[in-house]
């Protein structure tokens, strides 16, 4: 055999196996700590990814907005620089109006309500909704109840908050809920609330206990007032330009492994909201439980006015809400 054609033939023979052998490594951005219970939902989402496809595909995690804040990581999901990102829906309202729905105050009975809409029909329905975005929706995350936590008093009713600059999400509902307590909205990205928080710039904030405990904003702000006023969920997404490109078989795998980090998360959320109120009340954190009747009243109009508010969608949640 000519030495030259042997060579071409080793060649093919060497580059066929690379290919074959290749790892498709999917990188996966988010905002939050490796101490926060959602973080150890997407590692475990990586590990059922890699035990699936037998070590031929990956999920490469960056947390602490090493690649960025919430809104930059999904503008990177969409040009296709970024094969995966964890948001919450409030900051998925720009991209995907429809589902500013989910983070509408008081719109849940209680979690059994929340969690039979997220992972029902409704919730796949929604999940594809921010597709003409270049945002696929792959599964929800428990992001728990929201509540205020302030430095100077616990918020006992909206009229604690009149005058005082409460951190928000990047949500033009989030900063409407915040109005009609009577507050000032402050949209801070994550990341630098800490700073805000002790420098002044905002009064309080307003999130769940798991990340207002492993952000340590509770050493800064000593009340906490648990008015559980929205329940918007977070959304594991990945761009459709990296969903594309994958084979029928790796669309399985990581459809799969998401579901399953869907059910190991919200187990490990409960223990978590459970162990950051004790720990946080050990720190001296005063806890409240104020009536949430009058937070409701407040926002009412808000149910009014929504741009994008759809009575339809509206409608059906409530009636799962009434007969579930």
């Amino acid at each position: 055999m000519n030495q030259r054609f042997l060579l071409f033939f080793l060649l093919i023979l060497i580059c066929g196996c690379r290919q074959k052998d290749a790892v498709r490594v999917i990188k996966m951005g988010h905002g939050l700590g490796t101490s926060h219970p959602v973080h150890e939902a997407m590692v475990f989402l990586a590990e059922r990814v890699e035990k699936k496809s037998a070590g031929q595909m990956q999920v490469k995690i960056y947390p602490n907005q090493q690649l960025g804040t919430e809104r930059e990581l999904m503008e990177l999901l969409q040009i296709g620089s970024l094969g995966m990102t964890k948001v919450s829906i409030a900051v998925m309202e720009s991209f995907a109006p429809k589902l500013e729905m989910l983070s509408l105050p008081y719109l849940f009975r209680d979690d059994e309500h929340r969690h039979n809409i997220l992972f029902g029909e409704i919730g796949k329905r929604l999940l594809l909704e921010g597709e003409d975005y270049w945002l696929r929706g792959l599964t929800f995350y428990d992001a728990g109840n929201r509540s205020f936590y302030t430095k100077n008093g616990p918020v006992e009713s909206p009229d604690n908050l009149r005058g005082k600059k409460i951190r928000v999400m990047e949500s033009n509902l989030a900063s409407s809920m915040v109005k009609n307590f009577g507050g000032s909205p402050t949209p801070v990205s994550y990341g630098e609330l800490y700073t805000a928080l002790q420098q002044g710039v905002v009064d309080g904030a307003e999130n769940n206990p798991p990340s207002l405990f492993t952000s340590r904003h509770y050493e800064v702000c000593k009340y906490y007032s648990i008015n559980e006023h929205v329940a918007t969920p977070d959304i594991v997404l990945v761009s459709t330009k990296i969903w594309n490109r994958l084979s029928p078989e790796e669309q399985n795998w990581l459809q799969e492994a998401a579901e399953e980090s869907a059910v190991y998360q919200r187990k490990i959320w409960a223990e978590a909201t459970s162990h950051a109120l004790k720990e946080m009340e050990k720190s001296g954190v005063t806890i409240t439980y104020p009536d949430q009747e009058p937070f409701r009243s407040a926002v009412e109009p808000i149910y009014h006015s929504l741009e994008n508010f759809q009575p339809q969608l509206f409608d059906l949640i409530q009636e799962i809400r009434n007969h579930p």
